[in-house]
């Protein structure tokens, strides 16, 4: 059950090693642990509303439909909206984290505008890739 601030989607990771990607989730892109269960390798970690489930692969219950292989969650890319993605570049460069696509200002046609955002793209230490965006407001298309 969710109150009226839980967001209604949270996904849950699994992950090899949870102390390194809290480590990496935590410490270098800016999420605060909002409860964890060490003994059953469990963290709940969120940064602002973008909320995050990481649960150390073989421990409590695993719903695995498939295969775990490196990297985990092909196919998907889990976009976190911060006020400014500088902070957590200047991190990830200072830990010596490759990023998976470097910082780039795009535009998004939404209906009769565009949405412009600052974003690059980082995979974490299973194989997750995460998309850091900051806002640029919006604009008319030109057409």
């Amino acid at each position: 059950m969710t109150s009226g601030t839980d967001p209604a989607l949270v996904p849950e990771l699994l992950v090899r090693d949870l102390e390194a990607s809290i480590e990496f989730w935590c410490d270098l892109c800016g999420f605060t642990i909002r409860y964890d269960r060490p003994d059953d390798g469990f963290a709940y970690i969120m940064r602002g509303s973008a909320h995050v489930m990481l649960e150390r692969a073989g421990a409590g219950r695993n719903w695995i439909t498939g295969p775990l292989e490196v990297p985990q969650g092909r196919g998907v890319n889990f976009q976190v909206a911060v006020p400014d993605v500088d902070p957590i570049l200047s991190a990830l460069r200072a830990a010596g984290v490759s990023l998976f696509m470097a910082p780039e200002t795009k535009w998004y046609r939404v209906d009769d505008e565009e949405a412009g955002v600052r974003q690059f793209l980082v995979t974490d230490p299973d194989g997750y890739l995460i998309r850091f965006q900051s806002p640029l407001g919006r604009r008319p298309v030109v057409r």
